[in-house]
């Protein structure tokens, strides 16, 4: 089993440091001049009183104590995060590939996930995670205490990829359970129909929320480098499989993939929506540094 150390390495942290993930558009909660806000107040958490001294504002000041003590005390808070993040996580069985590289996708889909998590709660933003494959396996809410990143953590070591895939139902659910607008961030190879999940992440767009795509791929599955006949197994459903020469259908099989990626990356692009094209042999870690710099200009 993953440990924490395996999906946060210290040298993550390190590349991380001077960056940020700021939303681009209109998020729920307080504003601190990060993120935009739609509201003219701020939520916020009760700390503790204070007594008064000249100046602050007779609004805040707590009448019951007053009652109770004949003293004037300032209620004072703790501003509540700028941003909610939800991330979602892709646990279903064709993340459970390890192509010739040797990297499992689940693996470094969790190592992007841990590391985002990470550097949102760095910043004082509310993290949340969703892991699914045919359907939602946890759900963990948005907190930006710090003891809940290991929450986050052991959630991301204990989970395993498992069957089928069902990503469009599980982001129309995920819609309609998220109450504040906020930022959604999708990690996946997105293996479903595509015009499914555009559709689905469509209704996340008109609810006001922000989304960010990070799509895996396998090296494997961008090269189709098979040479010798080969059984090709289905990794969501244990009964499939076919027995082939890949070189009758390498040319084919790069058609279809091509045009898969296209459709997404273009859809994506239509509902505005930051998308990563991410090979598993390459630094997850550098990726993500690369894309928040340039997200940051």
């Amino acid at each position: 089993m993953a440990t924490l150390s395996d999906i946060l390495h210290a040298e993550d942290i390190t590349s991380l440091q001077h960056l940020q993930l700021f939303a681009r558009t209109v998020v729920e909660g307080f504003t601190t001049g990060h993120h935009a806000s739609p509201h003219k107040g701020f939520s916020v958490e009760f700390r503790q009183h204070r007594p008064y001294v000249q100046g602050d504002e007779i609004r805040r000041l707590d009448w019951k104590v007053f009652g109770r003590s004949d003293r004037f005390y300032i209620r004072e808070y703790d501003e509540e995060t700028n941003l909610r993040a939800t991330i979602v996580l892709d646990a279903s069985g064709s993340m459970n590939y390890r192509g010739g590289k040797d990297i499992l996708k689940f693996d470094y889909a969790r190592k992007l996930a841990a590391s985002l998590a990470y550097l949102l709660m760095s910043q004082q933003d509310a993290v949340g995670l969703v892991t699914f494959d045919s359907k939602v396996r946890d759900i963990i809410p948005c907190h930006t205490k710090i003891t809940h990143l290991h929450v986050l953590l052991e959630t991301m070591i204990k989970t395993a990829p498992g069957k089928d895939t069902s990503l469009a139902p599980v982001i129309e659910s995920l819609a309609q359970r998220l109450k504040r607008r906020g930022l959604v961030i999708l990690i996946s190879d997105f293996f479903d129909d595509p015009a499914a999940i555009l559709k689905a992440v469509g209704i996340l767009r008109r609810k006001g929320h922000e989304v960010i795509a990070l799509q895996l791929w396998d090296r494997d599955e961008i090269d189709f480098p098979f040479g010798n006949w080969a059984r090709f197994e289905n990794l969501e459903n244990d009964e499939d499989f076919l027995l082939l020469d890949p070189a009758t259908v390498r040319q084919r099989y790069l058609e279809v993939q091509q045009k898969f990626a296209t459709d997404l990356k273009e859809g994506f692009r239509k509902h505005q929506i930051d998308y990563l094209n991410l090979p598993t042999d390459e630094s997850h870690s550098m990726a993500l540094r690369n894309y928040l710099a340039l997200r940051m200009r």
